[in-house]
């Protein structure tokens, strides 16, 4: 299978806090709701249909304007997707799957780094 065939659409944007409740109160009175609470790593995601934003503090890049972390697309299989990406010659910021404790039974992800230092994640929601 083709590197694209492994991801389906956006999963979520990480954009850095520099208070978690600040930023909670702000997205809540945007129409979002808390979807995801993890103190290891202080995350939360906040969601409003379709669109989830997850949050953390402790990133050089807060308060500058325009500061977006990572686009995260959504995969099915974090494995399988970082090896394609490796045959596909991709930049990866990681030489490995990472794996955290969020959600049920954890996520695996890896990054890739494009042009300008964009960073793309591509996650995998354990099930």
């Amino acid at each position: 299978m083709a590197f694209t065939d492994y991801y389906s659409g956006l999963q979520h944007v990480g954009i850095p806090a520099s208070s978690l409740q600040e930023s909670e109160r702000f997205w809540e009175k945007l129409g979002f709701k808390k979807v995801g609470d993890f103190p290891v790593g202080h995350v939360i995601f906040m969601q409003r249909e379709n669109l989830v934003i997850e949050t953390w503090t402790g990133d050089e890049i807060v308060g500058k304007p325009g500061a977006i972390n990572h686009i995260s697309m959504d995969t099915s299989d974090a494995d399988a997707a970082f090896t394609a990406a490796k045959a596909e010659g991709l930049s990866l910021m990681n030489s490995e799957v990472q794996h955290l404790p969020f959600w049920n039974k954890g996520i695996k992800f890896f990054n890739i780094q494009g042009p300008d230092g964009v960073i793309v994640e591509f996650c995998e929601i354990v099930k």
